[in-house]
């Protein structure tokens, strides 16, 4: 049974006990990410979740690390564009201090200057090392040019120029705004004493302060541009991304695109895969995804291959798009999708650590938590019209986006010249 409580400060708790199992999953959420950046903060929202790692007034990172280690070393953080997480995984017993090293990170991180200087070096290494990832860069370019001008394009971990030039006061001026109770959201999930954990949340977490005085940075929805994207990079393969403007995880449609998206793209019996992977050999890696967010959202098609197969790849892609938007899908189709991802949902509810991040997510994001039982009946609901109905209004050809990756100079642009009709 899941319980929504609140701390003085008004930092919302989820407590989703598990009685049969020995572990408990722990996160904080706090609702900041790269969305809430501008041109010249672009990547701070990143540089504070490294920093928090650096030390506080209680534990230098020394002391962080080891007592991570000693509860399984399962403390980590992410960034994403809409949100920044916190969290632990370990056993019922280890979960005081795993509450304990979080809480301190962010309530008392010193963000010393040396450590800084010292962390920016190791974010640029990161930002290299995506640039050196083609896989990643034809997603992440798409998106920038997609959603240009406005932060939902920005690439979460900002710029070199950028990330060299943030200061300490910058970085304590933006947590001031955003680490505030009214922006936070802690789930613990598995096995643990309720009034415990509430008393040692409040002892811990309550001490943040509830609101901040200082305004906040909303950018609005960002509007969806066309673009033909491409970077020469010397490798041996091609990375393509095809992109349709898509729907926002608010949408009433998202059963339809997760059924649309598994026959699709999103599993090993999944149309791309099959034909052009299975049976034509034609590319080793061949997927569609969706990335949606609160107001918008893309789907995408991704694949690799050799530049001398290009043609044959873009070609059977195409075909494949035309196949489910003029004839559907089958009901021997529909039957399998539905089965595998209510099976994905139930599985996934059944550990602590999935249903701390499904009970935290959807509450920051949603204002409300989805019932497994939901999700369930929403993905049965579907039907063969709406996959149809959904396919042909998203999926149109005249309206895509397009971004190549790596071994540009052997490819024919002709080729793209049927997703290139611009009206």
């Amino acid at each position: 049974m899941t319980k929504i409580k609140k701390l003085s400060n008004g930092i919302t708790v989820i407590l989703e006990n598990m009685p049969y199992l020995r572990s408990t999953a722990f996160g904080i959420w706090v609702k900041v990410g790269s969305r809430n950046e501008n041109k010249m903060n672009n990547g701070i929202a990143h540089v504070i979740e490294h920093m928090l790692f650096k030390g506080t007034k209680n534990r230098d990172a020394k002391q962080i690390a080891d007592e991570m280690a000693m509860i399984g070393g399962n403390v980590n953080a992410f960034t994403s564009k809409e949100c920044t997480s916190y969290y632990a995984t370990t056993l019922s017993e280890h979960l005081p201090i795993a509450i304990d090293i979080i809480a301190d990170m962010i309530s008392n991180s010193l963000i010393d200057e040396k450590a800084l200087k010292k962390e920016k070096g190791v974010i640029i290494e990161e930002i290299d090392m995506y640039d050196d990832s083609p896989e990643d860069l034809v997603h992440e370019m798409l998106q920038m040019e997609v959603w240009k001008n406005h932060p939902l394009g920005y690439q979460i971990s900002g710029t070199k120029k950028n990330v060299r030039r943030i200061t300490r006061e910058e970085i304590l001026e933006f947590m001031d705004s955003y680490y505030v109770g009214e922006n936070m959201i802690i789930s613990v999930a598995g096995q643990f004493e309720e009034l415990e954990i509430l008393e040692r949340l409040e002892e811990k977490f309550g001490i943040i302060k509830a609101r901040s005085n200082k305004p906040t940075y909303d950018p609005g929805k960002p509007e969806y541009q066309r673009i033909f994207y491409e970077k020469e990079k010397d490798i041996e393969q091609l990375h393509l991304n095809i992109a349709f403007d898509c729907i926002s995880y608010h949408s009433k449609d998202r059963y339809i695109f997760s059924v649309l998206n598994s026959i699709l793209g999103g599993s090993i019996n999944s149309r791309l895969f099959l034909q052009i992977r299975d049976k034509s050999g034609l590319t080793y890696s061949i997927y569609s995804y969706g990335s949606s967010y609160r107001d918008t959202g893309l789907f995408h098609i991704y694949a690799a291959m050799n530049p001398t197969q290009t043609a044959a790849v873009v070609k059977k892609i195409l075909q494949i798009l035309k196949d489910i938007c003029k004839k559907g899908i089958t009901q021997e189709e529909l039957r399998m999708t539905k089965e595998q991802l209510k099976t994905e949902i139930i599985l996934g509810s059944e550990s602590a650590k999935n249903r701390m991040n499904s009970n935290g997510k959807s509450l920051l994001a949603r204002g409300r938590i989805v019932p497994v039982e939901e999700m369930v009946e929403g993905i049965n609901a579907v039907t063969l019209e709406d996959v149809k109905n959904f396919a042909n209004y998203y999926l149109d050809l005249s309206k895509c986006s397009i971004s190549l990756v790596g071994n540009i100079k052997e490819v024919d642009r002709d080729i793209f010249s049927p997703l290139l009709i611009w009206k």
